[in-house]
């Protein structure tokens, strides 16, 4: 019944799709993806499981997106997007266990049917300078990911790594609902030498909630990143960028939790105008169109509870891209990775002492380091139709030496027009 229903919807967004496209007559822009992710790992070893352990049993997994993009221009220089989105199926283990967990298409939906609703709505306008220099304006419903932590190798989970802490900075714990979406201001500054960007955006009302809180004065997100592109030569091109971010939410602390009797418990120790803070670094460097290099490091101070991405406190990250026009498949391309994920030392603590937060908690933790490697093939088989089969192996699953390691196997379908 599932994949009946997901079949019809998809169908349905595809027919609407093709017929704005014919009937646009270039007024406005339309785009379709569709992607599908089957991901399977075999029975691995571990001592002991908890509420939001990944499971030790043999298990597999299906989730699936369909995305519809509409972007109608007001005037020359604003433009008005819509972006409904379907989604269904599950990640492994409800998408618990891992604090990179393995598919960054799925999310912590208790439910597996699949639902439409709106990703994208809002309102946005250039404003042109100086020579060569703009400014642009967002204001609406978008995602942070859209404008943030970009890397030409390792950003979007649907044609790149699929692992949370390489699409973006394992770090960065970006204000987003649930699915990954928030509502506020973007604004971006553009030159040839170097950009700015600044978002204050929404947070959840609760930890990975769905409900974002529009009580800016008390709960936000804010966001400034600095991008530098370089050149070594006229065949080494790259980028570096910095970003800094500070979050404002009702938040629990780690350390009040830890002093409790018992197992702890953030709910009681949370508080208004808590903060979270941090950084992350973000590299790349490409050799012609042929191949590059990929890498990220960022940190979060770790005292307050995780609201909105994964429970990392620390991760660090590097990898390889190879384009594969040096096996005359020009529009393939393979790329191997690198990850080790951290906690702080409070986060640790409650971990050990049988904490749950909303993405690990195995009762128990012998800790270490959380370290995965992930490795794809991206196979064109249609003009607009890639295959792609994925590995990851990963090391103490939620930084848990008592478990694993872990192989992961998927395959995924993308699709877009």
């Amino acid at each position: 019944m599932v994949v009946k229903k997901i079949i019809f919807v998809l169908f349905s967004l595809m027919m609407v799709s093709t017929i704005f496209a014919q009937d646009s007559l270039g007024k406005y822009f339309v785009h379709f993806q569709q992607t599908a992710i089957y991901q399977y790992h075999p029975a691995f070893s571990a001592k002991y499981s908890g509420d939001n352990s990944l499971i030790s049993s043999e298990e597999g997994a299906m989730s699936i997106t369909s995305t519809l993009f509409l972007d109608v221009p007001l005037s020359k220089k604003t433009h008005f997007t819509f972006n409904p989105e379907l989604s269904g199926g599950k990640g492994l283990s409800a998408a618990k266990g891992m604090g990179g967990f393995t598919n960054g298409e799925t999310f912590r939906i208790g439910n597996p049917e699949p639902v439409v609703y709106v990703a994208r709505l809002f309102v946005s306008h250039q404003f042109d300078l100086e020579k060569d220099e703009s400014l642009q304006v967002v204001v609406g419903k978008f995602g942070l990911a859209d404008y943030f932590d970009f890397n030409t190798y390792a950003h979007d989970p649907r044609t790149h790594f699929m692992n949370w802490s390489l699409m973006s900075s394992g770090a960065w714990d970006y204000a987003a609902n649930t699915r990954g979406y928030t509502s506020g201001i973007y604004i971006g500054y553009f030159q040839p030498k170097f950009s700015l960007k600044f978002a204050f955006a929404a947070v959840p009302t609760t930890p990975n909630g769905p409900v974002l809180d529009y009580r800016y004065d008390k709960a936000n997100g804010m966001n400034f990143e600095f991008t530098k592109p370089f050149t070594l030569s006229n065949n080494w091109k790259g980028t570096f960028r910095t970003l800094l971010y500070r979050n404002q939410a009702p938040m629990g602390n780690y350390a009040l939790a830890n002093s409790q009797s018992g197992v702890p418990n953030l709910g009681p120790t949370r508080q208004e105008y808590r903060t979270k803070s941090g950084f992350a670094l973000n590299g790349e460097i490409g050799y012609k169109d042929e191949w590059g290099l990929f890498g990220r490091y960022s940190w979060n101070d770790g005292e307050n509870e995780t609201w909105a991405f994964t429970e990392i406190d620390e991760s660090i990250s590097f990898g390889v891209h190879f384009a594969g026009q040096k096996w005359n498949r020009k529009n393939d391309y393979m790329a191997f990775a690198l990850v080790r994920n951290g906690l702080s030392k409070p986060h640790q603590e409650f971990q050990q002492k049988g904490g749950m937060g909303f993405m690990i908690g195995d009762g128990n933790l012998n800790y270490g380091g959380e370290q995965i490697l992930e490795g794809f093939y991206q196979y064109q088989i249609h003009p607009n139709v890639y295959l792609t089969p994925d590995y990851q192996f990963v090391i103490n699953p939620g930084y848990n030496k008592d478990r694993g390691p872990v192989h992961v196997f998927s395959i995924r379908v993308h699709s877009e027009f």
